[in-house]
């Protein structure tokens, strides 16, 4: 009879049906770092495989969607649905970017995403600078550029404050030709978007480091003229791409506790840890969950796409959701950078009275393992915006950006050696346990907020779709290289 039993067993298992009931300590006890680990082996490989990154629009996101799908879709069937929803985004990228310094020589350049391209020529003009103001942020108000003819030049301009994007329409405003935009702090500038939405209105610019921007600044307070080189070469145009949606099929439908990571790099690098390391979090909590029964709220997992390009693929779920649909979304949590290498440990939480009931349970888990957790502001650059502007109650862990927790953000090194293990097996394990609780009870978790500002927040989500959705217009009849010839993918 034993060995009858085992053999039934093992059908059911094999099967697809979990006979074991869910508690928190199992679905974490299951979370193990050789799979977490074996997982961005993986995207590193798609990645070195692929031209170096992951990302949206180029062959190695569809090789990370094809990742993902095998296990939810192809191995996972029995216990899980999935959705694939494609939708189109605007694709920028900076081939090759060059600053020539005024005595000729090569100037190190960081490219920005969405930055508009030169002739193949390039552009060599005179530099003129623009006053700093630190406590406003330089060139970021019209009055700051009064007396300032920048006609047929380029502009030195230092970061900070404003948005790049602001600073540039001034000076295109102005007359200018270019940027040289130098940056406000020491070490390598980071890189950044500026926004499809402002394709059209800008101008070409390099970011360089702070110490050669101030000291081109000093030489044309002291007179001489220098004489600059710029030349970007850029692709613009519309790509699909798509989201992944990964639920499953027990649960509350009424009742829905929602993971969500992006699944993109930026094109500079294999994005191991941002976010190799929550793709690795969702996928090592959706195998371990699926071998479990008993729990009355359903659990969703989703992996964005486009999140590099200004969160467009969590953008365009969160502006689709009918009330009822969001109604039906009763936490939402975030993982984008889990893993980094030198982590703080930091849990969202926000204005939301409902967001504590699933931070304080992550920040008193990574407390109680001996981590300075500690409860931080959600900002506006991950994929929680669009649930937050929805009212829905929201959390997720972030370990850190740039120096000093992760010198290689946005760059060529963020590879598997970029990550702390120790760090990401903890939060996962934390996600882990955190979402089992909210799938076997929603106690203590309120009801979406949907006073007038949220109702106001969800015409600003669409609003902000509506504007990646004019520049994918813009680039179907205005696709370019900015140096002539077609770039197919």
């Amino acid at each position: 009879m034993k060995n009858l039993n085992f053999v039934l067993a093992s059908l059911f298992v094999s099967a697809g049906f979990a006979t074991d009931v869910l508690t928190p300590e199992k679905l974490e006890a299951d979370i193990k770092l050789e799979e977490l680990e074996r997982n961005l082996w993986n995207l590193n490989r798609i990645a070195n495989e692929n031209g170096g990154n992951r990302a949206f629009g180029l062959p190695g996101y569809k090789a990370s969607v094809d990742y993902v799908l095998e296990r939810a879709q192809t191995r996972f069937h029995a216990e899980y649905d999935t959705f694939v929803q494609p939708f189109n985004a605007s694709f920028a990228q900076v081939r090759s970017i060059a600053v020539t310094g005024p005595d000729g020589e090569n100037v190190e350049v960081v490219p920005l995403l969405y930055n508009p391209g030169t002739d193949p020529a390039g552009i060599s003009a005179p530099l003129i600078d623009t006053p700093v103001d630190d406590a406003r942020g330089s060139a970021c108000f019209e009055d700051q550029w009064t007396g300032i003819d920048a006609t047929g030049k380029l502009a030195l301009v230092k970061r900070g404050t404003c948005a790049v994007s602001d600073k540039l329409k001034l000076a295109k405003a102005h007359g200018a030709v270019g940027v040289i935009l130098y940056n406000n702090v020491a070490g390598r500038p980071l890189a950044a978007t500026l926004g499809a939405e402002n394709v059209g209105m800008l101008v070409p610019v390099g970011t360089i480091y702070q110490d050669v921007g101030e000291a081109w600044s000093a030489r044309l307070a002291a007179g001489e003229e220098l004489v600059v080189g710029l030349n970007v070469d850029a692709v613009f145009d519309t790509r699909e791409t798509w989201n992944i949606i990964v639920e499953t099929k027990t649960g509350d439908p009424e009742n829905v506790v929602m993971l969500g990571a992006h699944l993109d790099s930026v094109i500079a690098g294999p994005g191991i840890n941002d976010d190799g390391s929550g793709t690795t979090t969702l996928i090592e909590i959706m195998t371990a969950l699926r071998r479990y029964t008993g729990f009355a709220n359903k659990v969703r997992f989703a992996w964005w796409g486009a999140e590099e390009s200004g969160l467009v693929g969590s953008l365009h779920y969160t502006s689709s959701l009918t009330e009822a649909e969001a109604d039906r979304i009763r936490f939402y949590f975030n993982y984008d950078m889990v893993g980094s290498p030198a982590p703080q440990f930091a849990v969202y939480t926000g204005s939301n009275p409902g967001d504590l009931a699933g931070a304080t349970p992550l920040r008193d888990y990574l407390s109680a393992a001996g981590r300075d957790a500690y409860f931080g502001s959600f900002g506006s650059s991950s994929d929680y915006v669009g649930f937050l502007e929805l009212g829905i109650p929201s959390s997720g862990i972030f370990t850190g950006a740039g120096a000093p927790q992760d010198p290689c953000y946005h760059l060529a090194c963020d590879t598997i050696s970029n990550v702390d293990f120790e760090a990401l097996t903890l939060n996962a394990k934390a996600a882990a346990v955190v979402a089992a609780r909210m799938a076997i009870s929603l106690e203590g978790v309120p009801p979406r907020a949907k006073t007038s500002p949220n109702l106001r927040s969800r015409n600003k989500i669409r609003g902000q779709f509506e504007k990646w959705k004019r520049a994918a217009e813009h680039a179907s009849s205005e696709k370019s290289c900015s140096h002539g010839e077609k770039n197919v993918v």
